[in-house]
């Protein structure tokens, strides 16, 4: 993987997720607004038919609080109507929602108004409207509801009680009108207001970071299969391929050995030997990503093991033209899979001089931690890591180089994850070090 170029479309990618987040947000937020006006509605009509039908019953037909009841569900209807086709347009659905429920708490205002004032059961709307605010707009529009509710409960009370507002002349029921009587009821209402308002409120946010990661998750596992489904192709191509590379391999190395070669004809044919033994590394890695198998746990010296991939790196591909180095302890006994931290060691270097300008040095280094434990780090001089590369640095086919494939660090990683062990990356434009760091429950000696 090539540290040193961005990946161009990054940027792009990046910026059309978050454009589709945001209008698939508009959406759900329309849809929201659209049931709480119909839920709106539903509950008009069927609260005006319990206020004519029950709590109304016995009382003259065409009196005030029957007028009153009328007018207020005529209203609704028609703010709901002219809200519904704002609403069709596409636009100001949030907006709209907040709208919703200023009118809804003054609508619910007025049945309580008609249905026994301060002491009426019709302040539980109010917290109908705190737990669909919720739902709508989440934890803003709990607080605006239950706001709002203070605002217009409180208002009618004082009205009352300052004789501002006379209760209905039709009405039988004692209404409360000294602040004596509206104490408790007032305190009561609100104090349980505020709780479903904040249950509410918490609830919709729970709802929506689960319903986002709940999203993520499907996301990954979506991705999974994507990437379970190419390393099986991968895995398949690779053992077609094996076969012939081999047989091109022997080819050349036999051919190299014929008397009659020009120098430039020997050339060509390491080229060729080069090229053919990076394809087989390429078909090597393919194998490791998709047969993963646990680790066989073992002593090892991971000092050695080093020091074995450097000379590995200095006789083979561009470790010709790039110095490697080793420094270190001598020996370093860990619990570990040999043949897997080898692997482990190898890609990581061989990343590094991948990376690295010819005539720059890539410094390996195998140490005692401070923690107690053992580090394999791994530093090149190239040019770093782009920022917006670093989160997907060990995803499997992430690549930022253009003749890349993005495997080797994801074999690394999985490797260590099977291991127990974790990995470090810091990287600046000086370069970058990639530093496994074995815990000391590992450590050996």
């Amino acid at each position: 993987m090539n540290h040193t170029v961005a990946d161009p479309s990054a940027a792009t990618e990046a910026a059309v997720a978050s454009s589709k987040a945001t209008l698939a947000s508009d959406r759900q937020t329309q849809t929201r607004v659209a049931r709480h006006t119909a839920l709106r509605i539903g509950v008009l009509t069927l609260f005006l038919a319990a206020i004519s039908l029950i709590y109304l019953r016995g009382q003259a037909p065409g009196g005030f609080s029957s007028l009153f009841a009328f007018l207020t569900v005529a209203a609704g209807y028609a703010v709901s109507g002219v809200l519904a086709a704002v609403l069709r347009r596409g636009r100001f659905a949030r907006e709209i929602g907040y709208v919703q429920i200023v009118v809804d708490q003054a609508l619910w205002t007025g049945f309580v108004y008609i249905t026994g004032g301060v002491t009426s059961g019709g302040v539980s709307l109010y917290g109908l409207t705190c737990i669909i605010g919720a739902i709508v707009l989440e934890r803003r529009g709990a607080a605006l509801a239950f706001g709002t509710a203070c605002i217009f409960y409180g208002a009618l009370t004082a009205a009352l009680v300052e004789h501002v507002v006379l209760p209905p002349s039709d009405q039988t029921v004692s209404y409360a009108l000294s602040w004596s009587e509206v104490a408790y009821p007032v305190f009561a209402n609100l104090s349980g207001l505020a709780i479903v308002a904040g249950l509410a409120g918490y609830l919709a946010d729970r709802l929506r970071v689960t319903g986002g990661d709940l999203a993520l998750a499907t996301a990954r596992a979506e991705r999974a299969e994507q990437l379970a489904l190419l390393g099986r192709m991968a895995a398949g191509l690779a053992h077609e391929i094996r076969n012939p590379l081999g047989s091109i391999a022997g080819s050349i190395e036999l051919l190299k050995s014929s008397t009659g070669l020009s120098d430039e004809d020997r050339t060509l044919c390491e080229i060729v030997q080069r090229e053919a033994l990076r394809l087989n590394d390429l078909v090597g890695d393919m194998l490791d990503l998709s047969r993963s198998r646990p680790p066989q746990i073992a002593d090892t010296d991971l000092a050695e093991i080093a020091r074995d991939v450097v000379t590995l790196a200095k006789e083979s591909g561009r470790g010709r033209d790039v110095l490697v180095c080793y420094e270190g302890d001598e020996r370093s006994i860990v619990r570990g899979d040999a043949g897997q931290l080898r692997q482990v060691a190898w890609n990581l270097l061989r990343n590094a001089v991948s990376v690295s300008p010819p005539g720059a040095t890539v410094n390996v280094s195998v140490k005692k931690s401070a923690a107690g434990g053992v580090s394999l780090a791994v530093h090149d001089n190239g040019g770093g890591i782009p920022e917006e590369a670093r989160s997907r640095l060990f995803d499997a086919f992430f690549t930022t180089r253009s003749h890349g494939t993005g495997v080797g660090l994801a074999v690394v990683k999985r490797i260590l994850d099977d291991h127990g062990w974790t990995i470090d990356v810091e990287s600046s434009g000086a370069g970058t070090t990639f530093t496994v760091i074995v815990p000391k429950s590992d450590a050996i000696r």
